[in-house]
């Protein structure tokens, strides 16, 4: 489309913007499968929790992994910085609107302990469920030493973009691909956006590429970097670069993790039709009584010292993490019984398991 005589853009879709299309054949939910696999890990659930204090500590992670989830814990959050962060988890939901961002950047200036990292993997690892943990790319050549040693499943590299070509003349950059084919442990990297960002993170070796950057509910990133790329042109985008990566490497499949920007079940759906094998989220499950942030949601973005891109909000609590994520639902808006939501989904739309539903039709509907 043109935007102006000098610049064209493509016209992309937010997921609230499409809508997914039944087929003639329905089948019974409680015959639907919404497991997925990715390297050796089989999970019942095709749900990943964002590395948010808000709404990943070791107990919540154990948690969610015991409803067949996987919970990603921040290794740059409260729980590496302090012994008991419990009484700051505390301040931060009694903070005022005013204030919270610049206590958020006090609170998390304190160092990072690593000895903590370890006892926090340990934490998760003795309760017998894959361990995922999660380090920025600026501080994952410092403490991935310290990640691997206390037994990590699942390493996590996520920024708000990261690509597999970073430029810097002051520092010696992060070498993506030879990191991963040192470690002996499925990374999985991301924000992307793009088919070609995709496609190289893809090379890098990558079990997973996340898909999405600033668009959960507790990220300003649209409004302080303009950067912004809808959810379900990106999720298509990105699968596209799946298939095509799949050929040309003669079979290695790359799971895509949609992250940020839903909301709901709808929301989760609609992820899965346009590509995504699994789904990051934050703010639904932020919600539950168990949540660390209390009611209040907030990502790493929102404490950085230099340019915060989000900011703490407050999304209240409806419910225990398994009604959220199982049901009974007592609310019809979508915030419960996400997996039951989705098993339905598929059921009426005529697929079994997950692979399959990719395949769906999906239209555009109009604005609202």
């Amino acid at each position: 489309m043109e935007i102006g005589l000098g610049k064209n853009g493509r016209r992309a879709y937010e997921l609230d913007e499409i809508g997914i299309v039944p087929a003639r054949r329905t089948r019974d939910p409680e015959e639907v499968s919404i497991a997925w696999q990715i390297d050796a890990y089989r999970f019942e659930t095709p749900l990943v929790v964002s590395p948010m204090d808000s709404v990943a500590s070791p107990k919540t992670v154990v948690a969610v992994g015991e409803q067949g989830g996987l919970g990603v814990l921040d290794l740059e959050g409260l729980w590496t910085r302090y012994e008991d962060p419990e009484p700051l988890l505390q301040e931060i939901r009694d903070l005022d609107d005013v204030a919270a961002t610049k206590r958020l950047q006090e609170i998390y200036s304190a160092p990072i302990q690593e000895e903590l990292i370890g006892r926090r993997i340990e934490e998760i690892r003795d309760a017998g469920l894959v361990t995922a943990a999660r380090l920025s790319p600026q501080r994952t050549a410092q403490y991935h030493k310290a990640v691997v040693d206390a037994g990590v499943d699942i390493f996590v590299i996520r920024g708000t973009t990261v690509s597999a070509e970073h430029v810097s003349g002051r520092a010696e950059p992060l070498n993506l691909k030879q990191f991963i084919y040192d470690l002996d442990v499925p990374v999985v990297v991301g924000g992307c956006a793009t088919y070609t960002a995709a496609l190289h993170l893809m090379r890098t070796g990558a079990a997973g590429v996340l898909v999405g950057f600033g668009g959960g509910s507790g990220h300003t990133t649209r409004s302080v970097l303009g950067v912004a790329v809808p959810m379900a042109s990106a999720i298509g985008d990105v699968a596209a670069a799946r298939r095509d990566y799949l050929d040309e490497s003669g079979g290695r499949y790359v799971h895509v993790i949609a992250d940020g920007g839903m909301t709901g079940s709808g929301d989760i759906a609609k992820a899965l039709a346009c590509g995504a094998d699994a789904v990051m989220v934050g703010s639904p499950l932020a919600r539950a009584t168990e949540a660390p942030g209390g009611g209040y949601h907030w990502g790493s973005e929102a404490h950085h010292e230099e340019l915060p891109r989000g900011e703490r909000v407050e999304v209240g609590t409806i419910g225990d993490l398994k009604s959220i994520l199982h049901g009974p639902a007592s609310t019809s808006d979508g915030s419960m019984n996400l997996m039951g939501a989705l098993r339905r989904t598929m059921a009426t739309s005529g697929y079994t398991d997950l692979k399959e539903f990719q395949r769906v039709e999906v239209v555009v509907n109009p604005h609202r």
